[in-house]
């Protein structure tokens, strides 16, 4: 029972966090300087055009206003009009069309139970849930080939570290670490783009930018591209890599000096079998730990990757949405990254009360 209401409390924890990430959000975006009207109709448009499409967009209503209408829509439960099948708070007459349930009525005003609304680009008037559909899968692929590169290669690498303690072969992997966890995610793409893809790109066949699916060269169907995933996937992954080399280490080192493994050398067990079955399996809790919580947040660093190597999810969606103070956008993608790490985070909680009693009690 104690269990379970800590795991309530972490979940409305985890809906505070959502709420605070979009007000912030919400009020920081429109305290900068910018009109978005202007935006999508030029420099050069008149007054009465720009009125008309602030007013269509909601933005000639105060900025309270706009923010209790946007709860309204991203809420499961909203009220909106029931004659016109508008929304009460924010007019949008498609919003509602599908997905919706009437709770209660009452003077022409009802309240509906729905699929939160996350509104329309400014830009494009397309739906931002439909955009975020598109370009989540994207960036799901990215973040999980980055992960795996990272568990796989970096618990090698840990794992012969720790083997070879103190030498040449230890120092230069804990240098490579170091190395990893300081450069910037933004220079370690340009720089990994421009010498694999730019300087040996006749040798690598790698592309500077692309996506994983490309239209072929005839421009007769879409082709899979899984080499456009290499040079996006290894930058994502250098910083996770560097902490799982470095925790593998360390955790193997620890487990070496067990006294189960001495007393399995002890028996005659071949060394190769004390370490692949005995030593690497117990080694692996702090790795697996530290995993789950950077794959949450590759998902916000995966914003200068995705950008630079042209790879279409939403971190190159929230650039370009920025670039055209396109708010709804911007603020789906980051609700979106919001409500991943959250669950990540939950499921962690989870996961850990599953393999640990004490937890649970």
């Amino acid at each position: 029972m104690n269990f379970f209401k800590k795991l309530t409390g972490r979940v409305l924890y985890g809906i505070a966090v959502l709420l605070g990430v979009v007000t912030l959000i919400f009020f920081l975006f429109n305290v900068l300087p910018g009109d978005p009207a202007r935006m999508m109709l030029g420099q050069r448009a008149d007054m009465s055009s720009l009125e008309g499409i602030r007013k269509e967009l909601g933005l000639d209503k105060p900025l309270y206003l706009q923010y209790i209408r946007y709860l309204n829509d991203l809420s499961p439960v909203s009220i909106h009009n029931s004659d016109n099948n508008e929304s009460y708070f924010f007019l949008d007459p498609e919003k509602y069309a599908t997905s919706k349930t009437v709770v209660a009525t009452s003077g022409g005003i009802c309240m509906v139970v729905k699929l939160p609304w996350l509104g329309r680009s400014f830009q494009s008037r397309k739906p931002v849930s439909e955009m975020i559909s598109e370009a989540f899968p994207n960036t799901m692929v990215l973040a999980l080939a980055a992960i795996l590169i990272a568990f796989f290669a970096g618990t090698l690498l840990g794992t012969f570290s720790a083997l070879k303690k103190d030498s040449w072969y230890d120092r230069g992997t804990l240098l490579f670490s170091a190395l990893g966890m300081s450069v910037p995610s933004f220079f370690a793409a340009i720089l990994i783009a421009w010498f694999f893809a730019y300087k040996l790109g006749h040798i690598t066949h790698l592309n500077l930018t692309g996506n994983i699916y490309e239209i072929d060269d005839f421009g007769r169907g879409i082709k899979l591209e899984l080499k456009n995933l290499i040079l996006p996937a290894i930058t994502l992954g250098i910083r996770p890599l560097s902490v799982v080399v470095q925790l593998s280490r360390n955790s193997m080192l620890e487990v070496l000096n067990q006294d189960y493994i001495r007393t399995a050398y002890a028996k005659g067990l071949k060394k190769s079998r004390v370490i692949g079955v005995h030593a690497l399996r117990n080694s692996l809790n702090p790795v697996v730990t530290a995993i789950s919580g950077w794959f949450a947040s590759m998902l916000a660093g995966v914003v200068f990757v995705e950008y630079i190597f042209g790879w279409r999810g939403l971190g190159y969606m929230l650039v370009n949405a920025l670039n055209f103070y396109d708010l709804p956008v911007v603020l789906g993608c980051v609700l979106t990254t919001s409500v991943v790490f959250v669950i990540v985070n939950i499921s962690m909680d989870i996961i850990y009360a599953m393999l640990d009693p004490r937890i649970r009690k």
